[in-house]
């Protein structure tokens, strides 16, 4: 299968890619737009003529972003909805209130590398937010975007993903030692994971979903490493919130993306399948336990299972 290329790349802006789209009339769902990524996004899309749902857990940031993106964009197409994704009884809510078509859903939010933690259900705290919290609402709103016939799933992962696998017998740490970042890189691989099989079971419905990494940006996301990300990164790899939201961009607008999914997607280009680190090109490439169709459908019953208990 050939890889998918793009005009664009490393230094494009969400705005770059946006330009000529006109998404007049379609809805847009952004997680964590309050800040960071999810704000260039959310004001890309704004900018394209798109209705902008913020699905945010601080509504007075999310106000202010929103008054932000209409000084910017002219759009005044903008909502503001509370979402905590590790409560279900609020992603039940959003849920429950959404009326008619969704066309896009950028499954952004997110945290990273955070202390150990649980939610009362004894979740593992990135697992359940990263992804147990998105795959809810994203099956929640299932007929939503069933209703539109082409609409896109865009999950936001990282090349953290090959820190680890999913270990489906211990998902939640109960009997491993805590360690955050494998924690991290678990819970991206499910985001890649999701894609896939949502893909799968989906597409006949006219839903598609992408998998991507966005670059190494600061923002809030690193409020658990000193505002250092890994701290690995040298300066020439590090991109500007606006750089950052390209690609989750380019996956929600592009003609060319139209009908395809279940593919990874990085620097606005599709990305290399990897068997070991250092095989791509650093922050490049997507493990192949990543995109393994068996282990899609494993984890997508897990969530269901948790989500049910």
């Amino acid at each position: 299968m050939e890889l998918i290329k793009t005009p664009f790349g490393f230094s494009s802006t969400a705005a770059e890619v946006a330009a000529g789209i006109d998404l007049s009339g379609r809805r847009a769902v952004v997680t964590g737009a309050a800040s960071g990524l999810g704000v260039e996004t959310a004001r890309a899309l704004a900018g394209t003529g798109a209705e902008v749902t913020l699905a945010v857990r601080d509504v007075e940031a999310g106000e202010r972003v929103a008054k932000d993106i209409t000084a910017t964009t002219g759009s005044t197409a903008l909502r503001v909805v509370p979402l905590d994704l590790t409560d279900p009884a609020s992603v039940a809510a959003f849920t429950t209130a959404w009326d008619g078509p969704l066309h896009i859903l950028v499954n952004n939010a997110g945290v990273m590398a955070s202390p150990e933690t649980f939610t009362p259900q004894g979740w593992e705290l990135q697992f359940a937010t990263n992804h147990l919290g998105h795959f809810a609402l994203s099956t929640g709103l299932y007929d939503a975007l069933a209703a539109d016939g082409a609409a896109r799933i865009v999950s936001v992962s990282s090349s953290g993903h090959q820190l680890s696998p999913m270990i489906f017998d211990d998902v939640n740490f109960a009997f491993r030692a805590y360690d955050p970042w494998l924690a991290y890189g678990q819970s991206k691989t499910a985001n890649v994971l999701f894609a896939v099989e949502a893909t799968r079971r989906w597409a006949a419905d006219g839903i598609t979903a992408n998998a991507l990494m966005p670059g190494a940006i600061f923002t809030n996301l690193q409020r658990y490493t000193e505002g250092r990300g890994s701290g690995s990164t040298p300066p020439e790899l590090m991109k500007t919130p606006e750089q950052g939201a390209a690609t989750s961009v380019l996956l929600a607008t592009s003609p060319q993306l139209e009908g395809i999914g279940g593919r990874y997607f990085v620097d606005c280009n599709e990305t290399p399948t990897i068997d070991r680190r250092g095989e791509a090109p650093r922050l490049h490439g997507v493990a192949r336990y990543a995109l393994d169709p068996a282990n899609a459908v494993r984890l997508w019953d897990l969530s269901e299972r948790l989500l049910a208990s």
